[in-house]
């Protein structure tokens, strides 16, 4: 078993709860000094202390695991794309940033986001033409939307607590969805139903009205409801949290409510419990899961992508939308798969492959420049409004785990999970790819001088030059 040292994690917990050294060393049963040695990474964290502090303190194993640091540092070389290149930071001294001071790595990065942010504004005020100041580009309220359930992992803790608690007072169970919420929306809200929106879903709180488009399939007419069913009885909750990292003036608040009034609609048509338990016993095959509960492939992928309720954890995964030009509408991730925020996704990835086979699940073992493993499936999902000649949207949907979780997969069937040379090697983009030699590769290597010979033409599009 490898060594884990957590000194920086070990030494914010002590300091969170306000304890001194002699008095966190007393706690868990060993001497100041040794608590110390291990607070400074001299000694790592054995398993007696592991299992005393999870007893004392209620955090996770998962609190300490150096595994955690994959987004952490993904995150850390791109916004210091630079200075990589210019060798003032090697990668090695962003690796021992990310794994013993993750907390001085989150300073750094919205440093960074905030210099980024400051430099596009100034950027807008040179070029406007009457010389005056232009006025500031707040970053996208959806980009920050997806910041926030980032940071969150992607689970909601409370309000999934309280769906799942309200799932059972409706008697929610899989064919009974829709009469469930038809029920609680009607008696307790006095809400009328109508299905003549060209919407896909109005409510009129005047008229207590809620229209829904004709052309909704079950599933998608029980995700409107439920989520209009979160806003009306969870509403101090959902702005209780979006309070905690936006302005309640701002649109990006009320986005916020949005986004978290569809989580819990998913955990309240997908009781955490019953969902979980359904997952494990089909081992997370997808189109079995979207029969068994009558809900679409995007709305089943979304919410195992949610399962980390701490003591009864799913496979954790992230998940991903993306349309034919490469375009990320939805990124959510309980991993440390990392996704990148410049310079587009990966060619080879398998989302893409997905729309040469529409409907039909891809498969594919990929590695990340770092030598970490995933198991991605990934399927096309079509939506049209319905009339012959309309246009519709075609995306590609990727749900992605760690390989050490594969083998709980039944997409795992068959294949050679213990081999690495088998997997397909993918980064996180071409701007920041450390792969030099992909013949794939869109844009120059960052920072690094090309080879040019007119001598000569080699398989790769920017072969780079010796150091």
């Amino acid at each position: 078993m490898s060594k884990t040292y957590a000194g920086a994690r070990l030494r914010r917990l002590r300091e969170e709860r306000r304890l001194s050294q002699a008095e966190f060393a007393h706690v868990l049963a060993i001497s100041p000094s040794y608590l110390n040695q291990m607070e400074h990474d001299s000694r790592p964290l054995t398993v007696p202390v592991l299992l005393r502090l999870t007893e004392a303190f209620g955090v996770e194993p998962g609190f300490f695991s150096g595994l955690d640091t994959t987004r952490v540092l993904a995150d850390l070389r791109e916004a210091l794309a630079d200075e990589i290149a210019d060798a003032r930071i090697s990668p090695v001294d962003l690796s021992e940033l990310a794994s013993r001071l993750p907390a001085v790595a989150d300073v750094l990065l919205d440093l960074s986001r905030r210099n980024q942010t400051l430099t596009e504004r100034l950027a807008e005020a040179a070029d406007n033409r009457r010389g005056a100041a232009a006025p500031p580009a707040p970053r996208a309220p959806h980009e920050e939307i997806r910041e926030f359930f980032y940071r969150r992992r992607n689970y909601l803790h409370d309000l999934d607590l309280a769906a799942e608690n309200l799932a059972t007072d409706l008697g929610i169970r899989p064919g009974g969805v829709l009469t469930a919420l038809s029920a609680r929306l009607t008696d307790k809200h006095a809400v009328r139903l109508a299905t003549d929106s060209d919407q896909l879903h109005h409510y009129d709180p005047s008229r207590r009205t809620l229209h829904l488009s004709s052309r909704l399939r079950p599933g998608q007419r029980a995700f409107r409801m439920a989520t209009q069913l979160a806003l009306l009885e969870l509403s101090p909750e959902l702005s209780a949290l979006a309070s905690e990292d936006y302005d309640q003036t701002s649109p990006t608040w009320r986005l916020a409510r949005i986004g978290i009034a569809n989580y819990v609609a998913a955990a309240l048509i997908l009781p955490y419990r019953a969902f979980h338990a359904a997952a494990e016993e089909m081992r997370y095959d997808i189109e079995r899961l979207t029969d068994h509960f009558g809900v679409g492939y995007e709305t089943v992928c979304h919410r195992l992508s949610t399962l980390q309720r701490p003591h009864l954890r799913g496979v954790p995964f992230s998940f991903v939308r993306v349309d034919r030009a490469g375009n990320m509408s939805k990124r959510q991730s309980a991993t440390g798969f990392h996704f990148s925020r410049a310079g587009g996704t990966c060619p080879l990835w398998n989302v893409y492959e997905a729309f040469t086979t529409p409907g039909r699940i891809q498969v594919q073992i990929a590695a990340m420049p770092d030598g970490q493993r995933y198991l991605w499936t990934a399927r096309t999902v079509t939506r049209q409004r319905g009339g012959w000649g309309e246009p519709g949207k075609t995306y590609a949907i990727g749900l992605g785990c760690e390989i050490r979780h594969a083998a709980r997969l039944v997409y795992s069937d068959g294949l050679d999970l213990d081999n690495a040379s088998a997997a397909t090697p993918i980064g996180m983009g071409c701007r920041v790819c450390e792969r030099l030699e992909c013949p794939q590769r869109a844009v120059p290597p960052l920072g690094r001088p090309l080879a040019i010979d007119e001598n000569s033409s080699t398989f790769v599009p920017y072969p780079v030059a010796e150091r």
